[in-house]
């Protein structure tokens, strides 16, 4: 599981029918956890805004935590964030 912040939010008309109906979100990880300076594309089924930090599930615990064992997610939100760290939130 990651720590991370919404920065955005990826919009598609066309997707496999297991996504259809999901909100996809933007997420760049914490700079304490961006090893690889990379952004995460994840589903959001628990409505997380832009600027929010957030936990993601990576892998089979996406699908799991999500009820979604059978689509192709890599990453979901789990949680939001009520009060960030200031040592990582920066």
């Amino acid at each position: 599981m990651i720590i991370g912040k919404v920065t955005g939010s990826v919009v598609s008309t066309r997707k496999q029918d297991n996504l259809i109906g999901n909100k996809f979100m933007i997420i760049e990880p914490v700079s304490i956890m961006n090893g690889e300076n990379r952004q995460v594309v994840a589903i959001d089924n628990i409505g997380a805004g832009i600027g929010e930090y957030v936990l993601v599930a990576q892998g089979s615990a996406a699908r799991i935590g999500t009820g979604q064992e059978g689509s192709p997610i890599d990453a979901a939100i789990v949680g939001i964030i009520d009060d960030p760290t200031p040592e990582w939130s920066k």
